[in-house]
C-alpha cells in the first residue's frame, strides 16, 4: 500500500512531459494518469477514513496527555539521546541516556509549596 503513493507521484512526474508536449496520443496518456490516480485515491479513501475516526476517538486522551507529554519533551531534550524505554519487574519504566551523549537540559525549578493542584497533589 506503501508503494502505490510513490508509484503515483513517479508517474505522475513521468507522464508530466509527455502531455506538455502535446504530441499525438498525449491526451490518452493524460487520461490514463487521470485514471491511475482517481484508483489510487478512491482505494486510499476508506483508509483515510478509519485514520480520522481513530484519531477521533484518540482525541480526549490525546488531550489529557498533551501536557504530561510536553513536560517529558522539556526534560528530556533530543528524544535520540536516550536508549529505548525499559520496563522494570516492580512496573517502573526506565529510560536510560545513550553513552557519550550531551549534557541534558537543565532540570525546571522544584515547585513551592503553592503549586498544589485542586486535587491536593504535587504536579509534577
Amino acid at each position: 500500500m506503501r508503494l502505490m503513493p510513490t508509484a503515483a507521484i513517479c508517474l505522475t512526474l513521468t507522464l508530466s512531459p509527455l502531455a506538455a508536449e502535446e504530441a499525438p496520443g498525449s491526451s490518452l496518456m493524460e487520461e490514463g494518469a487521470k485514471l491511475f490516480l482517481r484508483g489510487l485515491m478512491s482505494e486510499a479513501e476508506p483508509m483515510l477514513d478509519e485514520m480520522g475516526q481513530a484519531l477521533r476517538e484518540m482525541e480526549p486522551a490525546l488531550r489529557e496527555m498533551g501536557p504530561r507529554l510536553k513536560q517529558l519533551v522539556d526534560l528530556m531534550g533530543d528524544i535520540e539521546n536516550y536508549e529505548a524505554p525499559e520496563r522494570m519487574p516492580n512496573g517502573d519504566i526506565l529510560i536510560r541516556r545513550k553513552a557519550g551523549a550531551p549534557l541534558p537540559p537543565a532540570l525546571p525549578p522544584v515547585p513551592g509549596p503553592n503549586a498544589l493542584d485542586q486535587g491536593g497533589q504535587i504536579d509534577l
